[in-house]
């Protein structure tokens, strides 16, 4: 087959392919293109998830009539000063966008520039551009953009529900947002309500953050800042309890522009790796600011890719500064736990009949100690629901009055034990309920980690070595591994095939679970693979056996052992949660208590 010059048709509808995938494509080049032209307010209106229209109205500097009719050619842009590719200060500069969109769509675009005596229009159908006409606008750029991928049909088809593109188009709107809170946004259509982001002001960075991830990230959420050789790092991170199932949380930000970058997310992995487990997430907004020379924004059409000059520089900046926020904030627990404690105890109400007192737990049991209840008096009965047999807890601690003092310390007071698993504590205004567990598996996990950073951790010599029997493969990692391990204080040896020898084990752990520990371990290191880094390895080695060593769930403590481990609590960095990632600990301020019972 011959070599033929395909037409300009043609070759706008294949650019169109790589820059317009579905509407919220065309969403973030049209949103992007009035943000570079210096809007404070954009609209967006959807129908159909975009399909059927999409318009985007803001307040920029416009166009004039020549930029107009250049604006619908291919690789017209007004965003570069010269040639240079790697001096990109704006968001959009290949000049695709507009006459890829008007290829597979019906376009109109109607402007009005500060020097023009009123606006012009233009549209483009299908790639056919019409005469520019006057028209009437008093300021900025309206772009509306109908029967999207009409012109190719094909395209439709790879389209999900009208709800699935309206999501999406949400999405993408979000995250400029997020970058510009100087910039007022409202996005509407059929498929939701209309939503509103205000501009935030300079002195409150969280506001707009707030207002788009919610008020669970705004009271959870904790300062990032660094710099280091040009690189400058700002935003917010959460707090590790506040953690989701997938990365969508996750917002990242390279002068401005939203990006999915591996750098950036393995940064982020990195810095949680000591508090999350590999199944969660953070949430975070993190925005690096860097030299455009220094990083490639041209990597991908739709520029949500970069490439950096030093990708070690700007990973190791963002760790190291996650790592000394999550350090600076780490004996917080997110307050989400709260209240979502305080939802537990709200008694369930009927849909039409308001509070039913038989679905109480503290209704009256038809049947107590084998008699009826018609037989016994209602004392007898109403007591009989508050029965919930012998405190779990010692004695000494029913009568434990604490010293004031105690009281005043971020954690108070312990006061009880209950179901041998939690402690609860008393504060100044409110009180707090301590995962005894959780809360000493972290304290044992710092200490190692400690000790393995100054001398070691010290070892204890068994008496008999214990010999664990193992899946041959799982024995083999194990010994494969015995220098790492040797490290924390275990050390193993083959003991022929399929069985390891455990001769010393960790002296901070005191009397553990040999057998279940190294049967753990040997589970874990199944799952690693060869590009899950050594640091990473050793820290699930160090979380293995911290909970391992330390108190167990159903185990009694004295008054005195509950108030040394939540001073422990108070002094050990990062022990709002335990290395899985769940609280420590939930508090609950005595306000949140006066109104459950109706007393605010």
């Amino acid at each position: 087959m011959p070599v033929r010059q395909l037409s300009e048709a043609v070759v706008n509808r294949i650019a169109a392919g790589e820059v317009v995938e579905r509407p919220a494509s065309v969403v973030k080049e049209l949103v992007e293109n009035a943000l570079d032209a210096g809007a404070k307010r954009i609209d967006v209106l959807t129908d159909g998830g975009g399909r059927r229209l999409i318009r985007v109205t803001d307040d920029g500097a416009g166009m004039t009539r020549t930029d107009l009719d250049l604006s619908v050619e291919r690789h017209a842009t007004s965003k570069l000063d010269g040639d240079d590719l790697m001096a990109i200060h704006t968001l959009g500069f290949r000049g695709e966008a507009l006459p890829s969109i008007g290829s597979v769509s019906r376009l109109s675009i109607t402007t009005r520039h500060g020097s023009e005596p009123h606006a012009w229009t233009l549209t483009v159908d299908a790639g056919h551009k019409s005469e520019i006409k006057p028209a009437a606008l008093t300021q900025g750029t309206t772009i509306e953009v109908r029967d999207l991928f009409y012109a190719t049909p094909a395209r439709l088809k790879f389209l999900k529900t009208d709800r699935s593109e309206a999501e999406a188009v949400r999405e993408v709107v979000r995250r400029l947002a997020m970058s510009r809170p100087d910039v007022a946004f409202t996005l509407a259509g059929e498929e939701r309500a209309p939503v509103t982001w205000g501009q935030a002001p300079e002195q409150e960075p969280l506001a707009r953050l707030g207002d788009v991830l919610g008020q669970d990230f705004r009271g959870n959420a904790i300062a990032v800042a660094a710099e280091r050789e040009g690189v400058r790092l700002t935003g917010f991170a959460g707090l590790p309890t506040l953690s989701r199932a997938n990365s969508l949380g996750q917002y990242l930000f390279v002068n401005g522009r939203p990006v999915r970058d591996k750098v950036l997310v393995g940064a982020v992995r990195a810095a949680y790796a000591d508090y999350l487990p590999r199944d969660r997430y953070p949430l975070l907004a993190l925005f690096v600011e860097i030299d455009a020379r220094e990083v490639d924004v041209n990597v991908h059409p739709a520029k949500t890719e970069v490439r950096f000059r030093d990708g070690n520089l700007v990973r190791g900046l963002i760790v190291r500064a996650l790592k000394d926020a999550l350090a600076r904030e780490g004996q917080r627990a997110a307050s989400t736990g709260g209240g979502a404690t305080i939802a537990t105890f709200r008694p369930a109400v009927a849909p039409s009949r308001g509070y039913d007192w038989r679905r109480s737990p503290a209704r009256p049991l038809p049947m107590v100690q084998g008699r009826s209840a018609t037989a016994l008096g209602f004392a007898e009965v109403a007591q009989a629901a508050f029965d919930v047999g012998t405190p779990s807890a010692d004695t000494a601690v029913a009568k434990f009055e604490p010293q004031p003092d105690l009281i005043e310390h971020p954690l108070g007071a312990a006061r009880a034990q209950v179901h041998e698993t939690y402690i609860v504590s008393q504060t100044r205004d409110g009180l707090v309920i301590v995962d005894q567990h959780a809360a000493h598996e972290r304290i044992v996990y710092e200490r190692m980690k400690a000790a393995i950073e100054k001398t070691g951790v010290a070892r204890q010599i068994m008496l008999i070595p214990e010999i664990v029997e193992l899946d041959e493969a799982d024995a083999a990692r194990l010994v494969a591994r015995a220098d790492d391990l040797a490290r924390f204080g275990l050390v193993v040896e083959s003991f022929g095939p399929g069985a390891v020898a455990v001769r010393e084990t960790p002296a901070m752990l005191g009397e553990i679970d040999v057998r279940g520990l190294v049967t753990d371990l040997a589970e874990h290191m199944a799952e690693w693979d060869d590009s899950l880094p050594l640091e990473r390895r050793l820290l699930h080695v160090s979380a293995t056996m911290a909970c391992h060593g330390s108190v167990r769930a159903g185990r009694r403590l004295k008054p005195d052992e509950m108030n040394a481990l939540l001073r422990e609590m108070e002094a050990v960095p990062n022990s709002g949660q335990c290395n899985h990632g769940r609280p420590t600990y939930v508090e609950l301020k005595l306000t949140d208590i006066e109104k459950l019972f109706g007393r605010r």
